[in-house]
């Protein structure tokens, strides 16, 4: 809660406080008691001010109070209370006495005991109103504070996972192109090296925290096969399809990027040909994502170990849909891999 928001709250809390104490005293004491309208009246708004003012004191006292030492604080609060008590009891009876017109006249020790005592038990009970509703904000401010630090670590991690571009598909994009040009194909040099800087434009300068369509990530998905198959050539075969109803249904970005750089790093042999397909189709209120190979497949799935590409892509999808996602892998009978994510279905505006 902000300091703004709880200064306006004390306010409330204080006037709202102190007119039911005005209102109770008035109907609880005043009106069943003796005493003449024109005395009680007056009397009544004197003793609401004076405690409405003891009491604001009272809040500049045990601020400073609460600096110190416990045990010393803990003897402030008591000392401040009980002068507080008196010199409100000894308030309320001289003006009671002026208003009578006997001003000097000195109070019993019953009189002095019982006043007092009723003055301690409100100032006490304004004392604990005090700090129980601090104790609670205090409680609601910390537990604000603990979700957004953990608000804040998971869009963090968020961030770290999306931008970790792998350096092994850097490296061999840029030593592509370096060869290309070397074989004077400057053509494809230059249209390679076009992609390769859509692609990492688009991975850096777009919010790594924003969902896109899936429309937008087959494109980007498209560019970075083009940059593969300029590696590649002949030996790699791309096959991306999406139904109709799943190109405005928004997914995390660069979502499939990882997943694709994997299956390429380890599914495909030096001299191997490997096609790779990706599919994306709307089952009922999810987004069933598709991606296989016909590389060498996973080595043991039923180990759980996974490459980096893997488990960030898990690892993302478990921080953007904790209870709400699904990911899967294995081997196909043929020979190859797949791997399959299940999103909730989430359209774009």
């Amino acid at each position: 809660m902000k300091l703004e928001t709880r200064s306006q709250l004390f306010w409330l809390c204080q006037c709202g406080g102190w007119l039911v104490y005005a209102i109770l005293t008035e109907i609880m004491i005043k009106i069943p008691g003796e005493e003449p309208w024109a005395v009680h009246l007056p009397h009544l708004l004197l003793d609401t001010a004076s405690g409405f003012c003891i009491t604001l004191l009272l809040r500049k006292l045990y601020l400073w109070a609460r600096r110190q030492q416990a045990s010393v604080s803990v003897t402030l609060h008591i000392v401040y209370l009980l002068i507080a008590g008196v010199c409100w009891t000894q308030f309320k009876w001289l003006t009671l006495q002026w208003l009578y017109g006997n001003l000097w006249q000195s109070m019993t020790w019953f009189d002095f005991g019982t006043w007092t005592s009723a003055s301690l038990t409100m100032l006490a009970t304004w004392t604990a109103g005090y700090y129980g509703i601090n104790i609670y904000l205090d409680n609601v401010e910390q537990r604000q504070k603990a979700v957004e630090a953990t608000h804040l670590a998971k869009e963090v991690q968020l961030k770290m996972l999306r931008y970790q571009l792998n350096p092994h598909f850097m490296f061999n994009s840029i030593n592509a192109i370096c060869t290309l040009i070397l074989k004077q194909d400057n053509t494809q040099a230059v249209s390679m090296l076009e992609k390769l800087c859509d692609l990492l434009r688009y991975s850096l300068y777009t919010d790594p925290l924003a969902k896109i369509t899936v429309r937008e990530e087959v494109t980007i998905l498209k560019t970075y096969f083009d940059i593969e198959q300029c590696r590649f050539r002949d030996r790699l075969t791309v096959d991306i399809t999406a139904d109709r109803e799943c190109d405005n249904l928004r997914m995390p970005s660069l979502l499939i990027q990882p997943l694709a750089e994997n299956a390429l790093k380890h599914g495909m042999g030096s001299q191997q040909s490997m096609i790779i397909r990706v599919h994306f189709q709307r089952v009922s209120n999810k987004l069933i994502i598709m991606i296989s190979d016909t590389g060498k497949g996973f080595s043991d799935t039923a180990s759980g170990q996974k490459g980096i590409g893997l488990k960030n892509c898990e690892e993302r999808l478990n921080l953007i849909y904790p209870t709400n996602s699904h990911f899967e892998i294995g081997n196909q009978p043929e020979g190859g891999a797949w791997v399959k994510i299940s999103l909730p279905v989430e359209a774009a505006e």
